[in-house]
């Protein structure tokens, strides 16, 4: 189970990070039809009962190489205190010298967790950390028999994972549910295996929808106050119809326990992942091949926006579909698929659910109009294969140093290239100095950085950056939108024109 506390995530002993908000909404209220309000369930023993059978412990085994100095260590726990003891002070005694050679050993680590069976055939869900690495998996029902289980595949992104097992007879089963229509302070029920006890149930509400936790990239949590601990991880909560809508996997908590505050991967998304892994052993996405950036308040002044919303792209990569589609760097991508796009993030979900080779359209925010585009996705390609390009410009004498937008600013030069470890293709203005003082400082701007372009427009001097401040000021715009170049990677920021 992934437990989030104030400091750090503690992901099955993997790090993390959350943030949270707080947000309060005041309107005057119609009185409430009391028909509306329910009851709350009599009892969940009736649900309990008939979904538990399909709820298995899963139990993982994974060998891995520990260093001991010359002589035995006694089998310890891993992380034990005593076991740096017996590494220092093992049978040398006490203040002899380490020596320098040592054995490696092979040490059995375990990790526990939940699932739930989706057909007779013996399909299972769960959590990809609840199975990551592991060498032997070992699946439990509540009847107490137990079934080796083979991987068919994991989704570290969406961390679902796939299992399969084999048996003489169909097995219990569960079905799952549509997630969009769960509705905020609807009853669910989680089923378990916390702590590693056995199956337990508990059972709250849906306290919130659309978390991001910055998990990863596809974030889109369920919120419940369900008592959700460790070892829940992979296991399914259940409505009230005794359909899954979601499959328990993160917690927040500043003491390791349950504060009433779970997540749950939406069922929507794990039927989607499940599909894939079922067909291909893996999750395949659609991509369009851009690096885009958030609509920040000032971005969206820049722009003329009303308000801040869409992601603005800051590099095309080369080639990609979105290069073919006719994407360019500055545009703002408002709808995708006929869904308004709510931020950079929303933008990643509706473009990973889509499946690879559809065409999808897409509008898009170019030059103060709104550009329709198709765009034929492409399959995601691994971390490492995504390199973004830009294309060449031609690099400009060298211009002396210019006060622009309170950064000390200077046209990049061959002599620069090698001296600020710049690609040779890169074009622009680099930054020299900056005065911390001025919006360009309080943004984070740092000497190094390469504005690539201005307001959409691409400049090479001082004096083409002057222009573009001056041209956003004469139709009345605050601020400035810089596309800028820093450590390999594009991005877009706003600055205060009067800076």
């Amino acid at each position: 189970m992934m437990n989030l506390s104030p400091t750090k995530w503690l992901v099955d002993f993997k790090a993390g990070a959350i943030s949270l908000g707080l947000a309060a909404s005041f309107m005057l209220a119609q009185p409430i039809d009391p028909a509306i309000a329910r009851a709350a369930p009599e009892s969940f023993a009736d649900l309990a009962e008939e979904m538990s059978p399909a709820v298995v412990n899963i139990s993982s085994t994974q060998k891995v190489d520990v260093q001991r100095r010359n002589g035995l260590i006694p089998n310890l726990p891993p992380g034990s205190p005593l076991e740096e003891f017996f590494r220092r002070f093992g049978e040398r005694g006490q203040g002899q010298e380490e020596e320098e050679d040592e054995e490696p050993i092979e040490r059995e680590a375990r990790s526990l967790g939940s699932g739930f069976v989706i057909d007779p055939d013996g399909y299972i869900v769960t959590n990809h950390h609840v199975i990551d690495g592991a060498d032997t998996i070992t699946v439990q029902f509540d009847d107490e028999s137990e079934f080796e289980a083979t991987l068919v595949g994991s989704d570290s992104e969406t961390d679902v994972a796939l299992l399969k097992i084999t048996g003489d007879d169909p097995f219990p089963y569960v079905k799952f549910g549509n997630s969009d229509d769960v509705r905020v302070g609807d009853w669910v029920m989680a089923i378990g295996n916390p702590f590693g006890l056995g199956g337990s149930v508990t059972a709250g509400i849906l306290s919130a929808r659309h978390r991001n936790i910055n998990a990863t990239a596809y974030d889109d949590f369920l919120q419940t106050d369900a008592s959700i601990n460790r070892g829940n991880s992979g296991g399914p909560m259940f409505n009230m119809d005794g359909q899954v809508i979601g499959v328990n996997t993160a917690i927040f908590s500043p003491t390791g326990g349950n504060v009433g505050i779970g997540f749950a991967i939406p069922s929507n998304m794990v039927q989607r992942v499940v599909g894939q892994l079922r067909e291909f052993g893996r999750a395949k996405r659609g991509w369009l091949g851009v690096v885009i950036n958030a609509v920040t308040k000032d971005i969206a002044q820049s722009l003329g926006m009303e308000k801040a919303r869409g992601a603005i792209i800051a590099s095309v990569n080369e080639n990609s579909p979105a290069d073919k589609a006719g994407f360019k760097p500055g545009d703002v991508v408002l709808k995708f698929a006929g869904e308004d796009v709510k931020d950079n993030s929303h933008l990643v979900q509706l473009v990973g659910k889509q499946p690879v080779g559809e065409t999808i359209r897409v509008r898009v925010l170019r030059d103060d109009k709104e550009v329709n585009l198709r765009v034929k996705l492409g399959e995601r390609p691994l971390p490492e294969d995504q390199v973004a390009s830009a294309a060449p410009s031609e690099t400009p004498d060298e211009v002396a140093p210019a006060s622009v937008l309170g950064m000390n600013l200077r046209s990049v030069t061959s002599d620069m290239l090698e001296q600020m470890e710049l690609p040779d293709d890169i074009g622009g203005v680099a930054v020299i100095d900056v005065k911390r003082s001025s919006d360009a400082g309080r943004k984070g701007l740092s000497p190094g950085d390469v504005i690539v372009q201005v307001n959409g427009k691409s400049v090479a001097t001082p004096e083409e950056v002057e222009a573009q401040v001056a041209a956003a000021e004469k139709q009345g715009r605050p601020t400035v939108l810089l596309r800028l170049f820093r450590n390999g990677t594009y991005f877009h920021t706003a600055v205060k024109a009067d800076s």
